[in-house]
């Protein structure tokens, strides 16, 4: 029985019974240890016998803390005959996982994906519960895939219960429960049935502080005397007594046990074959048992509380540990276990004990487990004897250390290789992870000057790269004399690279030539049939880099495809952690194309993804995107809450969108004052920024100071001219006719406008040459451009400039207004989420599919599907077919 526990045993309940309706939940157990997070995992188990409701269960060993998805083998093993239910590529990464075939993944997520996927599709039978104890021991990998399965698992009858001590297992998203220590009367109702007389029972608790493990070792019959009570710290002195009791057994005992806590994981095959080597035998730990310290069957031998394993392993002579994990790993059958035996044996640099490190290593960067792999290599490094292989496998290290999400890590990893070179050539070679770390965590300056710097001393094969990686930093981040030093460096190699040559001639206004340059990089990224791009495209245009320039230049059809493609082959190969990035892309060009709704959807699941994956850094940069929307509608609370002030492209896309605010509100003064400023500053270079030019002549002839449109229509027009993108022809068209009061520009501007797709831009145009018309006192004909701006207007919830465009036509004598909707669309009642997958169904993709699509579970998806057909007055997927969801 538990006493004092009354709340957490209710939020247990609350979980559980949560499950039992069908709601998914996580929480967290944290305390120190003995504070009873182990006993209240015990509890929700037994609360839940026999009421139908599946246990599976995995504990945490800290000798396993190394061992890829060690921690998940445990919990999925008993369920692994279910894999087949899984999409192909989340079935394959389990069965690599599990030893049981299959290609592993190449993303550290698709493991969560698939564990995510598995515990769904075990709940269709009936409320699933995972427990999982001292969770802060967990290997990474398993840690990362459970949180990302816990924080997505909505609808799908899964509970997920971790313990964990009050460091590690970082777990943001999920509730946590503390348990507090024990009340004087909860702890004297723990002791009444231990025979303590009342001064020893009196002692007990004022030693204990109210920590049950405490209160229970501390009240032990065999406890001869008890530790003074003071500074040090609760578990300190329960780990104490312990390996007090520890020293009181036999040798042999001592022996047996400290084997035990070596191997870790109850393997009794291997650990019976290692204790033969030293001549002891299971019979040996009688007397552990007696004294309560284990716990010993035929399939394993357990520890009762994890301090007593660790009191055991710490309180033995080291040469004596050291002669244990030697015949453990002489005894071992699996590499990776041996391997892990042969390092805890290793007092001195070994270079065979560093290769087969590496080759452990290797073995989990196979499985995308990036955090043990990167552990690996940093231990290879730690045995290896010259210092200029130390520093390349520390520097493997920190690569797959910010590969695990670890960009702190990763940088303490690389300093360490930089502290064991002193040559150049040596330094080139880590170049890149560091400027990758420093570009991760903020500093993209630093990060595009290193680049240059060092890839003087690079070999040419890897120049190249480095300095296109260089001057895309540097365009993001404002550092022109890198690009232009890129661009230098390349011509006395006597290389070419489009792409930064491109950008070194737009950093300099060189539009003529920089944009022909960047449609050159993008061309040479071929699209095949399947939609995915080649391995090994021509000149090395990645797609990433290619998306980035067709950004750059505004090609809303390259930029479209090559986001749209590159989104397929991630959902098609589990690739989770890439995804938010390209969605933001997508969802750039799907603003520009008054796609507003995919916009919203696409940024909704790339902030979710980002949130499950640990990538909080990257949510300025998303709601960005969607600052330009609010902008539109004139909701300028969300806009302000959207934009982000960072000095990075990032922060420049959200000042365009408040001056576009500003321009729709009519404060024009305030549009001219941010843009004038930013074309002073260090990123005035950036598309957003000359695009912009466009609210910059606006507002300067509203304000009826011409003289300030001149520079940006300069800019807008020479961009235009050079990069033939139709809508930037129509918009500097556009522009051109509010200086010139000739109508010939707006005309110019309409035809562009008809090869191009983007309404809000065309809208603008048909509503200012509506102006122009009823100046000229031609009402009747201002009257069509008007009507069709306000349709488009209307569409895009755009009320500013809905309601400027609705005076105009007042203004015509105009008496009917164009029609209003009389009842809202009922679109608009559905989450962003809903109207993907409602669109999904109606093309005949199937809840299963959808799933495996949006990385969500099929219970999920079907919860969504009722939601949206209750909120959209049908009842089937027949009767979805006939909707129009654009």
């Amino acid at each position: 029985m538990l006493h004092g526990r009354t709340s957490e045993q209710a939020a247990i309940k609350d979980l559980v019974e949560a499950a039992r309706t069908g709601h998914s939940g996580g929480l967290v157990l944290r305390g120190e240890p003995g504070i009873g997070k182990s006993a209240l995992l015990d509890w929700a188990a037994e609360y839940c016998t026999g009421s139908g409701v599946r246990i599976l269960r995995a504990t945490g060993i800290e000798t396993e803390a190394d061992l890829a998805f060690a921690g998940l083998v445990q919990l999925l093993w008993p369920v692994r005959e279910h894999l087949d239910a899984l999409p192909g590529t989340q079935a394959d990464a389990l069965r690599a996982v599990l030893g049981s075939g299959g290609s592993p993944g190449q993303d550290r997520f698709l493991s969560g994906l698939a564990v995510m996927t598995l515990l769904a599709s075990l709940a269709d039978d009936g409320p699933l519960l995972c427990l999982v104890d001292d969770a802060h021991w967990l290997d990474h990998a398993t840690a990362d895939a459970l949180l990302f399965a816990a924080r997505r698992l909505t609808d799908e009858s899964v509970a997920l219960l971790f313990a964990a001590r009050q460091e590690g297992f970082a777990a943001p998203g999920l509730p946590e429960v503390r348990p507090s220590r024990l009340s004087k009367e909860d702890a004297e109702r723990v002791l009444a049935h231990r025979g303590l007389t009342p001064a020893a029972r009196e002692q007990v608790i004022a030693e204990s502080e109210g920590n049950p493990l405490a209160l229970i070792e501390f009240s032990s019959e065999r406890r001869r005397y008890h530790s003074a009570a003071g500074p040090v710290p609760i578990a300190d002195r329960v780990l104490a007594s312990f390996r007090s009791r520890i020293a009181l057994l036999p040798d042999r005992t001592r022996l047996m046990m400290l084997m035990a806590a070596a191997e870790g994981r109850g393997d009794l095959p291997m650990l019976l074959s290692a204790a033969d080597a030293l001549g002891v035998r299971p019979e040996d730990l009688e007397e552990a048992e007696k004294a309560g310290l284990v716990e010993v069957s035929a399939a394993a031998i357990a520890f009762r509380h994890p301090l007593i394993r660790t009191a055991a392993y710490q309180g033995a002579p080291l040469a004596r540990r050291i002669t244990v994990h030697r015949a453990l790993a002489d005894a071992a059958t699996d590499d990776d276990c041996r391997v892990r035996h042969l390092a805890a044996a290793a007092t001195s640099p070994d270079e065979g004990l560093a290769v087969a490190l590496t080759r452990a290593a290797e073995r989990a960067r196979g499985r995308a487990a990036f955090a043990a792999a990167a552990g690996l290599w940093e231990q290879a490094a730690t045995f290896t004897p010259r210092p200029r292989d130390r520093a390349a496998r520390l520097g493997q290290a920190a690569a797959l250390a910010l590969s695990s999400g670890h960009a702190d890590h990763a940088a303490g990893l690389v300093g360490q290789a930089e502290g064991l070179l002193d040559d150049p050539t040596s330094l080139a070679t880590l170049t890149e992870i560091r400027a990758a770390v420093e570009f991760e965590r903020g500093q993209g300056r630093s990060a595009a000057r290193l680049l240059l710097e060092r890839c003087a001393a690079a070999d040419p094969v890897r120049a190249v790269p480095m300095l296109r990686t260089a001057a895309g930093y540097a365009w993001l981040c404002g550092e022109a004399e890198v690009i232009r030093g890129a661009a230098a460096r390349l011509a006395d190699m006597n290389t070419q690279d489009p792409m930064v040559q491109g950008l070194a001639s737009l950093i300099d206004d060189d539009y003529a030539r920089g944009l022909p340059l960047l449609a050159r990089f993008v061309a040479h990224t071929p699209l095949d049939v399947t939609g995915q791009a080649p391995r090994t495209p021509p000149e090395g245009a990645t797609m990433p880099w290619a998306a980035f320039c067709a950004m750059v230049m505004t090609d809303d059809d390259a930029a479209t495809a090559l986001a749209g493609a590159e989104v397929t082959r991630l959902r098609s190969q589990g690739l989770v952690g890439a995804l938010p990035q390209v969605l933001q892309d997508l969802a750039g060009v799907q603003v520009q194309a008054g796609r507003h709704r995919d916009a919203e959807a696409s940024i909704a699941e790339a902030v979710q993804l980002a949130r499950d994956t640990g990538m909080h850094q990257r949510m300025p940069r998303l709601h960005s995107v969607l600052a330009r929307v609010a902008a539109i509608e004139g909701d300028e609370q969300r806009c302000v809450r959207l934009a982000s002030d960072r000095p990075d492209a990032g922060g420049m896309t959200g000042l365009a969108a408040l001056c576009l605010l500003d321009l729709g509100l009519g404060r024009y003064d305030r549009v001219l004052e941010r843009l004038e400023a930013a074309a002073r500053g260090p990123l005035r270079h950036l598309t957003v920024l000359v695009t912009a030019g466009a609210e910059q002549v606006e507002a300067a002839v509203r304000l009826g100071e011409p003289e300030r449109a001149q520079e940006p229509l300069r800019r807008l027009e020479a961009w235009a001219r050079a990069g033939n993108q139709p809508w930037a022809e129509a918009v500097s068209a556009r522009c051109r006719g509010l200086l010139s009061d000739d109508e010939d520009d707006y005309l110019r501007a309409l035809a562009a406008h008809r090869r191009a797709d983007r309404p809000f831009e065309q809208a603008r145009t048909e509503l200012v040459y509506g102006e122009w018309l009823r100046r000229a006192r031609r009402s009747s004909d201002a009257r069509t451009p008007l009507r069709a701006a306000l349709k488009t207007f209307e569409r895009l919830r755009a009320a500013p400039w809905r309601a400027r465009t609705e005076a105009e036509l007042r203004a015509t004598g105009e008496s009917v207004l164009a029609a209003r909707p009389t009842a809202a669309d009922p679109l608009e009642r559905l989450t962003p989420q809903e109207l993907q997958v409602v669109r999904l169904a109606r093309d005949g993709s199937t809840s299963r599919e959808i799933a495996a699509h949006l990385f969500l579970s099929p219970r999920t998806i079907e919860h969504h599907l009722y939601r949206a057909y209750r909120k959209l007055g049908i009842r089937s997927r027949r009767e979805l077919a006939r909707l129009d969801l654009t």
